[in-house]
């Protein structure tokens, strides 16, 4: 068993990279090669690390790269690296992905690595070759999760009060829900827009969303769901599918007229899971939320908690149960620039800072104004 470090491998060699990732449970979008064509359009090249068992592929990585000054050159793993679900040897697949990971992240080139679902052996292979637990915040720490092998009715039964009442009266009120494609991408930006300016943030441009879609949809690995309101379209919900999980990733609402009373975003993420469970996905990802609200969910905390940010409270509507990522590290050397990077983030302007940055690194929209987040826990 060995592993590579590739930085342009063929196309032959990329669909089987993208069979395995897509075949593996608890991947996501974000480890395929459609996802690197994606992060292209915003400065991002990618190397990848392959782990064979003679001529098998066994498991890898895709490492973004962003190149930046002086030298330096910012690496990001998400939900990677990935091991084959049939494989014999998963601890020896994990120990030489592990390796190569380590050499890949050179002086001057700090890596950062976000673990699978239920990886965290991963997270430990790396921890005892140097690297130390992230808090950049790099990715969520977790997320809200909805068991879809539950009945419809089950399903139905677990959403709040609210939201179980409208599910009976969208109908005669003129809420319908359909299918977006290609012709709705632009409406999406356009409602994520209005999201952004009413929440405060600077939102992602209309060009990435576009390749966004264009990337992942033709494979059916993106989805986009539209909400109207007698025939005007309000609201749109786009989710990105892979290893058995569907996760919410981008989405707006527009809320002028009647639309602010019906609970149309409701009624579009509703549709969405009934869509998913009918497609046989395994999990519904709510797509991340607060740390401190993951770790008050965890310890048995229920209430809607005023600290806890509003999007993150509407997910709890659903029914979806707290779920853990594994561990995030990171390697930063040489131990000077380690040094000052912990002394930046020390620091309340720092934090600040580098708190934008690692949201522009994994292309999340920009807080530009409204309240500080809640600090994390140490």
């Amino acid at each position: 068993m060995r592993a590579r470090i590739v930085t342009s491998p063929d196309a032959a060699r990329l669909r089987t990279w993208d069979a395995l990732v897509a075949a593996t449970p608890g991947t996501d979008v974000n480890q395929l090669s459609a996802w690197a064509r994606v992060r292209a359009s915003v400065g991002y090249g990618a190397v990848y690390v392959f782990a064979d068992e003679g001529d098998h592929l066994v498991g890898g990585a895709q490492v973004l790269v962003r190149r930046l000054s002086l030298g330096l050159r910012l690496s990001y793993l998400p939900s990677g690296p990935v091991v084959a679900a049939d494989v014999e040897d998963r601890a020896g697949v994990v120990a030489v992905l592990a390796d190569a990971l380590t050499r890949l992240a050179r002086p001057g080139r700090p890596l950062f690595v976000q673990p699978p679902d239920d990886a965290e052996d991963c997270s430990r292979a790396l921890l005892a070759r140097g690297f130390r637990t992230s808090h950049a915040g790099i990715s969520p720490a977790g997320s809200l999760r909805l068991d879809l092998t539950r009945s419809e009715d089950e399903l139905r039964a677990g959403l709040g009060r609210r939201l179980r009442y409208w599910t009976t009266k969208w109908p005669e009120r003129g809420v319908c829900v359909r299918r977006g494609g290609p012709d709705d991408v632009a409406l999406l930006a356009e409602l994520m827009a209005h999201t952004a300016r009413h929440q405060g943030y600077q939102p992602l441009p209309g060009s990435y969303v576009e390749t966004f879609f264009r990337e992942l949809a033709p494979a059916g690995h993106a989805v986009l769901f539209i909400g109207e309101v007698r025939g005007r379209p309000v609201a749109a919900d786009l989710l990105t599918g892979c290893g058995g999980v569907i996760k919410g990733r981008l989405g707006g609402f527009d809320r002028s007229g009647e639309a602010s009373k019906l609970s149309v975003p409701g009624a579009t993420r509703w549709e969405a899971i009934r869509w998913a469970k009918r497609q046989g996905y395994r999990w519904f990802d709510f797509g991340g939320i607060d740390t401190g609200m993951l770790v008050d969910l965890l310890a048995g905390a229920t209430a809607n908690e005023d600290a806890w940010p509003s999007a993150d409270r509407a997910k709890l509507s659903f029914g979806g149960r707290p779920y853990a990522y594994p561990p995030a590290v990171e390697l930063i050397r040489p131990r000077l620039l380690s040094s000052g990077y912990d002394s930046l983030r020390g620091t309340d302007r720092g934090s600040r800072l580098l708190d934008v940055l690692s949201q522009r690194m994994r292309g999340a929209s920009v807080r530009v104004v409204g309240s500080q987040p809640r600090p994390r826990p140490k």
